[in-house]
């Protein structure tokens, strides 16, 4: 393994890695107010409709294989009677059922947000950039699944892309297997690498976040501080507020 790799495999996962989580960290402490997707929702609501539940089903599903694939030993689902072929056979039709749902919505969405002139104003450099190398990463993606399992003989990543993904988490990075994998797959590891270098920095942040607060908090109680509260009387036993 040169050098090339040793810098590609072994330490650019660790740079992304302390990117993604220390930038977390310093946004949510310097930036709480701005973790948000801010919301375009107001501005136009028909394409949202159609390219929002298109993109984020086929992404979950994809995040879902991408977990099964990487972090799951082959010799585990071996185990439970998963064949190779029955594994290899769901994973290129959901994978790429999946894929194409998520370059659908996210086609739809960059055109809203290129198309729709309030929706492009409030858009951001952060998230132009966002936009492209998501677009770059999923794309890629499915390349590597087209050209590597349905145009091409197959390739069974289990036995290089995922030992190399667990090593990094082992803290015994071994870059050997990915040195030998096919460019495309190389390509969309090294662009998912440089995506999760600025997911902190970008409304991708969102993804992180679960409104479990709205859970237990308290109801909002509105009051006027207009002295005609309404047209009709107050009922019996309520008195507006503000007053004795």
């Amino acid at each position: 393994m040169n050098a090339l790799d040793v810098t590609l495999w072994v330490v650019a996962p660790y740079v992304a890695l302390t990117i993604f989580v220390l930038g977390h960290v310093w946004r949510y402490r310097y930036d709480k107010f701005g973790w948000t997707t801010r919301s375009s929702q107001m501005y136009e609501s028909r394409l949202l409709r159609i390219g929002s539940p298109l993109f984020h089903f086929g992404i979950l599903v994809v995040a879902l294989g991408h977990v099964g694939g990487l972090v799951i030993p082959k010799s585990w689902t071996e185990a439970v009677g998963v064949s190779e072929h029955a594994y290899h056979l769901t994973a290129v039709v959901f994978g790429t059922v999946a894929g194409i749902c998520t370059v659908g919505g996210l086609a739809i969405l960059v055109y809203r947000r290129r198309t729709v002139g309030p929706v492009f104003t409030a858009t951001t450099r952060n998230d132009k950039l966002m936009y492209a190398l998501l677009a770059l990463t999923i794309v890629l993606g499915l390349a590597a699944t087209v050209v590597a399992n349905i145009v091409g003989g197959g390739y069974d990543y289990r036995t290089t892309i995922s030992p190399w993904f667990r090593s990094v988490f082992y803290l015994q990075p071994d870059g050997e297997p990915m040195a030998g994998a096919p460019i495309l797959f190389k390509l969309h590891a090294l662009s998912a690498l440089v995506l999760f270098s600025v997911w902190p920095f970008t409304r991708l942040v969102h993804m992180l976040t679960a409104p479990v607060g709205y859970l237990t908090r308290p109801y909002i109680v509105y009051r006027s501080r207009d002295d005609q509260a309404g047209s009709r009387p107050p009922r019996r036993g309520w008195e507006p507020a503000g007053r004795p």
